[in-house]
């Protein structure tokens, strides 16, 4: 093999791997942007469904069909801070009322059973204690129901669509009991 073939070999791997790299790249844009996000636990809010610290896989696809739906564990850009999320749990959507009363949360008129809280966990109020979510927006708490345990609805009202940036379905991190789909 002449001198230049070589020279034109190695140039045309090069730019091969150059191609490849940049290829991966906007892949992993478009997914990240797109279909699925990461994110961390920073604070008990979420506790005892997560723990400060789990590391988790954030789903963005259904939020262009149908948004998320009661139950769902939800990232979400702080009303008071957009530099910042918070991970909650939606309780109610769009034309659903929600009501707390002696501790207990009420959808629609009927006791809410949250078998992911805490057994005896008191769910406090701070001013309001009845909200309708508008269409278009979601009533959302956190698991922890200590008093200003978690910054949520109580707090700051119903939350837009808009500002869901994903639904929490995978906890990817730690490697432990805990490992695994998110409920």
């Amino acid at each position: 093999m002449s001198e230049e073939n070589k020279k034109t070999n190695e140039k045309s791997e090069v730019f091969e791997w150059v191609k490849s790299i940049i290829l991966a790249i906007v892949i992993a844009v478009l997914i990240k942007s797109f279909l699925f996000n990461t994110t961390y636990v920073l604070g008990n809010s979420m506790y005892p469904t997560l723990y400060e610290r789990d590391r988790l896989f954030a789903n963005k696809i259904p939020l262009y069909f149908s948004g998320p739906n009661r139950g769902d564990i939800i990232i979400l850009e702080a009303p008071d801070d957009p530099d910042k999320d918070y991970i909650k749990r939606v309780i109610g959507v769009g034309g659903d009322t929600v009501a707390i009363i002696d501790g207990y949360v009420y959808l629609n008129g009927q006791l809410l059973k949250e078998d992911y809280i805490d057994e005896n966990a008191y769910t406090h109020v701070y001013g309001e204690n009845y909200w309708e979510v508008p269409e278009g927006y979601v009533f959302v708490l956190g698991d922890n129901r200590k008093e200003g345990a978690s910054k949520d609805s109580r707090y700051f009202g119903c939350i837009p669509l808009e500002s869901v940036k994903g639904i929490v379905n995978f906890r990817y991190f730690p490697f432990n009991h805990r490992f695994g789909r998110v409920r």
